[in-house]
C-alpha cells in the first residue's frame, strides 16, 4: 500500500515498454499520486525537458537508448536537468561505469536486476534530499561571494594550518595592487613583517578553537609598491573548499594613525612650550624689569645708562630669540590643519 501522498512529478525515460511497467508499478506502490511522463528515447526525453515552466522532481534514465547511450547520454541528460536529480537504470551490470556516472552528475545508479520499489523510493528520497542540501549549499556560498567581492574593504580567506592566502576580494586587488594569481601564491607572512607575523601567529593559536579571530591592535601590511600600510584585523573561521580556514578584514587605518601621531607631537611641542612659557621666557623678561627699575631708581650717569641700555638690548634679543622658538613650535603641520578642519 502506498505510504507517500505527496505529489511527485517524474519523467521516466525508458525504450523498453516492459521496464516502464515495473518502474510505473514499482512507483506505485510507495507512492500515492506520482505524476509520471514517459519519453521512448533521448530526444523525447529532451523535448520533456525543454518545456517551458515544466519542472521534473526526478529523471529516470535507461542508460541505452535507441538514439543515445553511454557517457555521451549522461553528459547531455545532465547539461539538459542541470539541478533536477537523474537516476540511471542499467541491465548491465558495469561498477566502474557506474562510478563515472556518478562523478558526471547523476545522483544514483541502480541495476535493474537489484531494482524493488523500496530500493527505488529510497533513492528517490534520498537524491531529492541531497539536492535540497545541494541547492543551499550553493546559495549560502554565492551569498558569502557576493558579501566578500562587493565588500568596500579588503577581506582575505586564508588556510589555518600554513596562513597560505585561499581567496581575496576586489578590494585587496585594488587596495594592494597585487594580481589575484600573485595573491593565491603568497601567504600571510609574505605581506607582514616578521615581528607582526608574531604577533597575528600567536593571536591565532589563542583564537584556533573560536569562530571569531581576535587581533587587538594595528598591524603593518605592505603593498605590492612598498608602501607600508597600518591596519586593523577582525574575522571570523569558515570551511573553504574542504580546509578549515578564516576570513580576515583588514581595515587600513594609516592616515588614522598619522593623525594620532600628529597629535602626540603637537601636544609635546605644547608642553615644551609650556615650560619654556614658565622657565626660559622670564629670565630675560625678569631681567629687562629689573633694569627699567633699575633706571628709574638710580640717578646714574651717562655711562651707567648706556649700559643699562646694553643690558636691556641683550635681555630684549634674548627674549626674541626665545619667542622666535616659541613661534616655530607651535607651527601646525598642513596634514594636521586639515584633519582639524575635517573634524
Amino acid at each position: 500500500m502506498a505510504t507517500d501522498k505527496k505529489s511527485y512529478d517524474i519523467l521516466i525515460v525508458e525504450d523498453n515498454p516492459g521496464d516502464f511497467v515495473l518502474v510505473e508499478d514499482l512507483l506505485f506502490e510507495k507512492m500515492k499520486y506520482p505524476a509520471l511522463s514517459h519519453a521512448k528515447n533521448f530526444s523525447s526525453a529532451k523535448g520533456f525537458l525543454s518545456i517551458k515552466d515544466k519542472k521534473f522532481d526526478v529523471v529516470i534514465l535507461d542508460i541505452s537508448l535507441p538514439d543515445k547511450t553511454g557517457e555521451a547520454l549522461v553528459l547531455e541528460m545532465v547539461a539538459l536537468c542541470k539541478k533536477t536529480p537523474i537516476i540511471i537504470l542499467t541491465g548491465f551490470g558495469d561498477f566502474s561505469f557506474g562510478l563515472k556516472a556518478l562523478s558526471l552528475g547523476v545522483a544514483d545508479y541502480i541495476f535493474k536486476d537489484d531494482l524493488t520499489s523500496a530500493i527505488l523510493y529510497k533513492s528517490i528520497i534520498y537524491s531529492l534530499e541531497r539536492k535540497k542540501t545541494t541547492t543551499a549549499l550553493e546559495e549560502s556560498e554565492k551569498k558569502y561571494s557576493e558579501l566578500f567581492h562587493l565588500s568596500p574593504l579588503p577581506m582575505f580567506v586564508f588556510d589555518q594550518t600554513n596562513l597560505k592566502i585561499l581567496n581575496v576580494n576586489k578590494a585587496a586587488l585594488k587596495h594592494y595592487q597585487y594580481t589575484g594569481e600573485e595573491f593565491l601564491g603568497m601567504a600571510l607572512n609574505d605581506i607582514s613583517p616578521a615581528d607582526d607575523m608574531q604577533r597575528i601567529e600567536e593571536a591565532l593559536f589563542i583564537s584556533r578553537d573560536q569562530k571569531q579571530i581576535s587581533l587587538p591592535g594595528t598591524y603593518r601590511h605592505k603593498k605590492k609598491n612598498g608602501e607600508v600600510i597600518q591596519v586593523e584585523i577582525s574575522g571570523n573561521a569558515i570551511p573553504y573548499k574542504g580546509k578549515n580556514a578564516k576570513v580576515i578584514l583588514a581595515i587600513d587605518v594609516t592616515e588614522r594613525v598619522n593623525y594620532i601621531k600628529a597629535v602626540e607631537e603637537q601636544n609635546e611641542k605644547l608642553r615644551e612650550i609650556s615650560w619654556m612659557q614658565s622657565h626660559v621666557v622670564r629670565a630675560p623678561l625678569a631681567r629687562i624689569l629689573g633694569l627699567i627699575s633699575l633706571m628709574k631708581d638710580l640717578k646714574a650717569n651717562g655711562i651707567e645708562k648706556a649700559e643699562i641700555m646694553d643690558y636691556l638690548e641683550i635681555s630684549a634679543n634674548e627674549l626674541d630669540q626665545v619667542i622666535r622658538e616659541i613661534t616655530n613650535k607651535t607651527n601646525v603641520p598642513e596634514s594636521l590643519k586639515t584633519e582639524q578642519l575635517m573634524l
